[in-house]
């Protein structure tokens, strides 16, 4: 059972090679018809489509005229590339820490983690900011809601991702969606390097070669056919949103007989995305959790980790600093204990069955149930090696070294100041 899997629905396929054949493959119709579509599913006034999300904050961060080395909020428990586009901009990434119980940052904070919706104006103004300051890394939104809009449908900028794993997966792309006219056009000319005007409009009948670059941009355009491949997509993600949803209350009852096993949470008012479920594997289990990965991954269950905190990073701890490094003690917690689970909607209610009677083979006898290991046992590992689905029994015992003492009763958290995944506010000093 894979961590993930992208699928890409026939007629998304068949999109692909009408594109193809078109000859016209960069960007041009197509990729205007996805910026529609997309708006309008978000309820945002307008939607450009870029090369990725970490291209989308970079864009969106410049966008916001800051001085040179300003800082910028963000949490260090996010992918580095959220973190990234705050250096390549020219500013200043200044670590936050999260909440130990949603992932989130707290008012001192932000972010969208793993789809769970921030509420950015509240946060904003905890940070003495306006929400115009405010970029969200909505990298893990799509399809989240808070109060009744969604996610980047009113927003200065969100910024969202289309890679493989992602809720609309094209394989490669990402957008910022705004209410901001003049932040829309920005974002539009710096994708292109600047040109004043892109290559479609140049050749239509009737146009013009020439061009301006009043600024220097990006390269960091995205072609027709990854949004002929993203419109077709787009038309399956209620349904796919509806079964993640589906697949998150199956993981909680299954997971519910897992003694120590810490179980995300729902926003009180808004929608989950549910890019990711996530799990923490708390001292209370009585094994580490690159112990559960090393004996999932013995049963042919793949997982993954979000994320590695940046200021773990080398090539980051020079940039941020030693004390910056130090600001984050209840991502460092976290960092040891959370897990992700396999969530896609190809996920069958079996595979949730299989993955939670997994771990409750796993932490089981760590925590001395034997009873509930010999259960497990005979259920899973012997049709498994009858079946010739991986290897080793899962019920066996691995050299997992467990260590209570690794452990501490600090609440996992995860955090940024402005996205979903991971979010970045900007503000020139800390307080």
């Amino acid at each position: 059972m894979p961590f993930a899997r992208a699928e890409i629905v026939p007629e998304a396929q068949q999109a692909a090679v009408d594109v193809l054949a078109s000859g016209w493959i960069t960007m041009g119709p197509q990729t205007a018809e996805f910026e529609r579509e997309l708006a309008s599913y978000l309820g945002a006034r307008h939607v450009v489509a870029v090369a990725s999300c970490t291209a989308a904050i970079e864009i969106a961060l410049r966008a916001l005229r800051l001085g040179r080395g300003a800082a910028v909020l963000t949490p260090s428990l996010t992918f580095c590339g959220a973190v990234a586009p705050i250096v390549q901009a020219g500013l200043r990434p200044v670590l936050v820490d999260v909440d130990p119980d949603t992932f989130l940052p707290t008012p001192a904070t932000v972010q969208h983690m793993a789809g769970y919706p921030a509420d950015v104006p509240e946060l904003a103004a905890a940070a003495g900011l306006p929400a115009s300051a405010v970029v969200e890394d909505a990298a893990h939104g799509l399809g989240a809601e808070l109060r009744g809009t969604r996610l980047g449908g009113a927003s200065r900028a969100a910024c969202f991702s289309f890679y493989a794993t992602k809720n609309l997966p094209i394989g490669e792309g990402g957008a910022v969606a705004t209410d901001d006219d003049e932040l829309a056009g920005y974002v539009r000319t710096a994708r292109l390097h600047g040109l004043s005007r892109d290559a479609w409009r140049r050749y239509l009948p009737g146009g013009s070669w020439r061009y301006d670059v009043a600024e220097p941009g990006l390269k960091a355009n995205i072609t027709d056919v990854q949004a002929a491949i993203g419109r077709a997509q787009l038309a399956m993600l209620p349904r796919w949103q509806a079964r993640r949803k589906y697949l998150a209350g199956q993981y909680d009852a299954a997971l519910a007989r897992v003694p120590g096993l810490g179980l995300p949470p729902r926003p009180a008012d808004g929608r989950h995305a549910w890019h990711l479920y996530q799990v923490r594997v708390t001292s209370a289990c009585g094994i580490s959790r690159d112990a559960v990965i090393d004996a999932l991954t013995d049963c042919a269950i793949g997982t993954s980790v979000h994320f590695i905190p940046v200021h773990q990073l080398s090539g980051y701890q020079p940039i941020l600093g030693p004390e910056e490094c130090r600001s984050v003690p209840v991502t460092d917690q976290i960092a040891q204990e959370v897990l992700s689970l396999p969530m896609y909607p190809a996920l069958t209610d079996a595979d949730v069955t299989r993955v939670a009677d997994a771990l409750l083979g796993i932490v089981g006898p760590a925590l001395g149930l034997l009873g509930v290991r010999a259960a497990w046992g005979l259920s899973w590992s012997a049709r498994a090696r009858r079946d010739g689905r991986w290897p080793a029994p899962c019920g066996a015992a691995p050299a997992m070294g467990w260590s209570r003492s690794a452990f501490s009763t600090t609440p996992l958290a995860s955090s940024v100041l402005s996205g979903c995944r991971c979010s970045g506010l900007s503000r020139r000093s800390r307080r």
